[in-house]
């Protein structure tokens, strides 16, 4: 095995397209579960959220009145 791109298994003998195509298929990644926390409400994902925030409060507000 000369070239790197050919290799099919590490030293340690593990199949390397196995494990990358078991990860494919291995749900959300981690930047997709924090969207769907954003989504849905979790601690330290505001980032993700596309929710605005002015709106929510005018809705708070006009509710409270």
């Amino acid at each position: 095995m000369n070239n790197q791109n050919e290799a099919k298994y590490t030293v340690a003998g593990t199949d390397i397209h196995d494990v990358k195509r078991k990860n494919a298929e291995a749900g959300l990644s981690y930047n997709e579960a924090q969207r769907l926390l954003a989504q849905n409400g979790g601690h330290g994902t505001a980032k993700y959220s596309d929710t605005d925030v002015t709106e929510v409060k005018q809705q708070i507000q006009g509710k409270n009145q």
